[in-house]
């Protein structure tokens, strides 16, 4: 053996030696039975990093490693196209768009619910004003403190008589009556349920403004908001509820029963709509005891609500596919919960917020709600109207583009598979 051969090579031909020798009688050794006649290594396994990686492949003739280009076996360096084609068809590109929508809508969320409901403002409030007084001085000064003190103008409505002003409150047309009265002095009635925030700001400038002009106050409810709701919030939640699970159902049928057809979808969102109308009727007025609710009126309302709610999700995942929950998130949360009137009265609501609100399905549904359970006597037509004209809109969009909607079976095949004959691919 040459001396200046490896260590290492030595090594391995004694190893080689070791397990690959046959033993005195001839027998094989075992690992030469087993492995065969090249002992550990096949023909080409012998062959290793040359035969396999070419006269040296990776390795130099003497088995070190050879030294790799700068871009490994390729040689090539992606440009800047092939490196946008490849992000735009890996799954990081709507993971990364999402991030930015999440990020915007989480701004927006915060930023329509905080500008709606932070710092709430009255903006021409309507209040009947009853009788003449003896001195229009009184009227004309507590008219006058009343709008310095909420920062904005009364809406004065005249009547003849308490009767009739009562009568006003009762179809939702005024918040308060404001009754000037000598030498009583000026008696301010206010109504919590036709809406709670406005009756708390009247309740509060009333006294202080009497007290400013030397003329008493006195303040009563007319229309008191239910034990078990004091703030008036009860039929706002409700109403929420019903909105949001309504688009999520939908949601949840598009992920796991996607392949329901058209029909089938419509059948299954009347179904989760009126079940979970009853059971938030159930739980509010049974169970919790907050609302007296008209059950069946009230539980109608809430079903067309969630109905609602899920058709303008389906509608919008036929238009938009994927990005569905963007437009529905916007419309039914981020412009039409805020804008409701449920938390905060639409007197006290920006006044684009306050007009727009009524015209979305969460407003409707609040201002349904509101009158079944405060003012039944005096049903209003429009919020009806609403709910069902954004509930045919939606069905209607989602059964002409259906083909569109990426839900739904495939149709069956028109010609039968001749008898006996398995299927292709069977």
């Amino acid at each position: 053996m040459d001396a200046e051969e490896p260590e290492w090579s030595e090594r391995r031909r004694e190893e080689s030696e070791e397990n690959g020798a046959p033993e005195a009688d001839g027998t094989p050794t075992r690992a030469q039975g087993q492995l065969g006649p090249h002992g550990q290594h096949a023909p080409h396994e012998q062959l290793g990093l040359q035969g396999q990686l070419g006269p040296h492949g990776q390795y130099g003739p003497e088995g070190r490693p050879r030294p790799q280009g700068p871009h490994g076996r390729h040689g090539h360096k992606p440009s800047a196209g092939e490196r946008w084609r490849a992000f735009k068809d890996s799954p990081f590109l709507p993971a990364s768009v999402l991030v930015l929508i999440l990020a915007a809508a989480a701004g927006l969320f915060a930023g329509s619910y905080t500008y709606a409901m932070a710092n709430p403002t009255p903006h021409h409030v309507p209040v009947a004003l009853v009788g003449k007084p003896n001195s229009a001085h009184d009227r004309s000064a507590f008219v006058q403190g009343m709008e310095k003190g909420l920062g904005s103008s009364l809406e004065l409505r005249h009547f003849r008589t308490q009767a009739e002003a009562e009568q006003a409150i009762e179809a939702q047309q005024v918040f308060a009556i404001v009754r000037v009265e000598r030498p009583k002095g000026v008696e301010l009635d206010v109504s919590s349920a036709s809406g709670a925030s406005v009756a708390q700001l009247l309740e509060k400038a009333g006294p202080k403004v009497g007290k400013a002009i030397g003329v008493p106050v006195q303040v009563r409810d007319l229309k008191p908001l239910n034990k078990g709701d004091p703030r008036g919030l009860a039929i706002f939640y409700i109403s929420l509820a019903a909105v949001i699970i309504g688009f999520v159902g939908a949601i949840q049928l598009s992920v796991h029963a996607r392949a329901l057809n058209p029909p089938e979808r419509i059948a299954f969102t009347v179904a989760y709509a009126l079940l979970g109308g009853f059971v938030i009727s159930a739980v509010v007025d049974w169970g919790l005891g907050a609302l007296r609710l008209p059950f069946v009126h009230s539980w109608m309302i809430l079903a067309l609500t969630m109905f609602t709610g899920g058709m303008v999700f389906t509608m919008f995942n036929t238009l938009f596919g994927r990005w569905a929950m963007v437009p529905t998130w916007g419309v039914m949360v981020l412009l039409g919960n805020p804008s409701s009137g449920g938390a905060v009265s639409w007197p006290l609501l920006p006044s684009v917020l306050g007009e727009i609100g009524r015209w979305l399905p969460p407003g409707a549904s609040v201002n349904a709600q509101h009158t079944a359970v405060y003012f039944p006597e005096h049903q209003l037509l429009q919020p009806y109207l609403v709910l069902a004209a954004w509930a045919l809109v939606s069905s209607t969009v989602f059964w002409i583009w259906r083909h569109r909607h990426p839900g739904g079976r495939p149709k069956a095949a028109t010609h039968a598979t001749p008898h006996g004959t398995a299927p292709s691919g069977a």
